[in-house]
């Protein structure tokens, strides 16, 4: 596992010494919105209009945050108008690979041996996390986002012209209570099991993992 600094690959782990031993998740940078009409979105610049075969999403199977878009993308009928690549699943010292394995394809549109690569496409000097989802733009040639909820978000919707599936998976009227559960979950549960298992002190493990727990039970 590693980082960019200033465009250099660095195979280094989280810094949890200045966090107590505590794991923070590293907001994400792009934060650009596909729109039915290319509008801007609530972030971001606009410029992205919802057009078939223009976008392309890089995933990784063993990734929950990519799994999600994965999802989506089946259930509102994108496969056939949003291509995917999907990493290795081993994330090692040069993170995520595109290392010829069961299940990974290729990029096809960077033909890029690292994930780092493609944010390097974007930009050259770029410093922070190599992550996934990311939802590229083959048009512009830039990664339009790569934060897994906002991915969801617009894929729910931006899309329902071409597609004809007009199935919301975040009906207005639900948007507070949807919000509401999201926030117990995303950070209890999804990032919990990140927060307890990457603690680096016995006493922060001890709290994430009460915290998962009680998060469970609360939702159940």
């Amino acid at each position: 596992m590693g980082l960019l600094q200033d465009g250099q690959w660095v195979d280094q782990w989280y810094d949890t010494k200045s966090t107590g031993g505590n794991f923070v998740r590293t907001i994400t940078q792009f934060r650009n919105w596909i729109t039915n009409d290319g509008s801007a979105g609530p972030t971001g610049t606009g410029g992205f209009k919802a057009e078939s075969g223009r976008y392309h999403l890089y995933i990784s199977l063993a990734c929950p945050w990519a799994h999600h878009t994965l999802i989506m993308r089946s259930l509102k009928n994108l496969k056939e108008h949003i291509s995917i690549s999907i990493v290795n699943p081993l994330m090692l010292e040069n993170g995520w690979t595109f290392e010829k394995a069961d299940a990974v394809i290729e990029d096809t549109e960077l033909n890029s041996d690292y994930l780092y690569q493609v944010y390097l496409a974007v930009k050259a000097d770029y410093t922070g996390r190599v992550t996934l989802p990311v939802l590229w733009d083959k048009k512009t040639k830039t990664i339009v986002n790569n934060e897994s909820a906002k991915i969801i978000h617009m894929l729910n919707t931006a899309f329902d012209d071409i597609t004809g599936n007009i199935d919301d998976y975040a009906p207005e009227e639900l948007l507070t209570e949807i919000d509401d559960i999201n926030s117990v979950v995303y950070s209890n549960i999804n990032n919990g099991v990140y927060k307890a298992s990457f603690a680096t002190t016995q006493e922060v493990n001890a709290k994430e993992v009460k915290n998962l727990f009680a998060a469970l039970d609360q939702l159940e």
